[in-house]
């Protein structure tokens, strides 16, 4: 039997989402082919491999082992391909747009841009490859991807970044939280200092600690660390730790147990399109073109969603 790392891929997607609409989302794909690939990858290995049956989805006995070998196949074989690179881009004059993506990048405008270069330039592959929060300076530096929608700016000469979108700023906390009540209301930042935000580890870029804790007005630490979304949450559902973001994050992120409330007093913070100062790419430059222009018209409109939570 071979195990087809696309079927893998949307497999891991859904656990780590525990969800099937934000794992397509995640992997831009429609809902419905994220569970063709995991009906076909069950198929194949003869066992149930997901808990539908609730909300958020959960892997069975069978599906937590095999997210194991998962991950190790698809970090295998990304790092055969980066091993590689050098190599194809020789034979293949047509070297792949990789896109980095931190969390839900800049919320609805995102897939927008992707899909836009998409259709301009539909003889150029776009890799997507999602950051954690220690990776919004060091995987344009290392080459790693050659744009990134990250937030906050990138504090980094060799850097540069446009802004996209301007949100309001918002702390997920378990539903049953005294800052809970305020879902309508919001809150001060001064009514954060007993919110235990989660840690992050020390190699993470000072610019966006400082963002992550308003500056560093919200003092308090959980001992719970987290580096993605999906971590984020987990502490938060657990009653753990608690999160900070921008208030599209609610939308994409609406795990059962969390709610989402508004800091009235923090400043609005923006997310960013980061690109490698001086890169003469022309596919980049198109890219970042492309996605400013759709920023103009799009950007005004994300923070006037309404705030969502589960």
């Amino acid at each position: 039997m071979t195990l087809d790392l696309r079927l893998l891929s949307s497999f891991l997607a859904v656990v780590e989402e525990g969800h099937f609409g934000r794992a397509a989302a995640r992997l831009f794909l429609s809902p419905p082919a994220v569970t063709q690939h995991v009906r076909r990858l069950e198929s194949q290995v003869g066992a149930r491999l997901l808990d539908r049956s609730g909300s958020p989805v959960v892997p069975t006995a069978a599906g937590v082992r095999l997210a194991g070998h998962a991950r190790t196949l698809l970090a295998a074989a990304n790092a055969a391909l980066d091993d590689l690179a050098d190599v194809t881009q020789e034979a293949d004059s047509g070297r792949p747009l990789r896109v980095g993506i931190m969390g839900h990048g800049s919320a609805e405008l995102t897939p927008a841009a992707i899909n836009a270069y998409r259709r301009a330039r539909p003889e150029v592959r776009v890799e997507i490859r999602q950051l954690d929060f220690t990776e919004h300076v060091t995987a344009l530096v290392e080459d790693r991807v050659d744009v990134a929608f990250v937030r906050p700016s990138p504090d980094d000469e060799r850097l540069v970044a446009d802004v996209l979108t301007t949100e309001q700023r918002i702390v997920v906390v378990h539903e049953r939280s005294p800052l809970a009540d305020a879902r309508t209301s919001g809150v001060g930042v001064a009514d954060l200092t007993d919110l235990p935000l989660f840690s992050v580890p020390g190699h993470t870029p000072h610019s966006f600690t400082e963002y992550l804790y308003f500056d560093d007005r919200a003092q308090r630490r959980s001992s719970e660390f987290a580096v993605t979304p999906q971590e984020v949450l987990t502490g938060v559902i657990t009653g753990r730790s608690a999160g900070s973001g921008l208030r599209s994050f609610a939308r994409y992120y609406a795990w059962p147990g969390t709610v989402f409330v508004p800091v009235l007093d923090a400043r609005w913070e923006s997310s960013y399109l980061a690109v490698r100062a001086g890169d003469d790419n022309p596919e980049v430059r198109i890219f970042r073109a492309l996605t400013a222009a759709l920023a103009k018209d799009m950007g005004p409109g994300i923070n006037s969603r309404p705030l969502e939570s589960g």
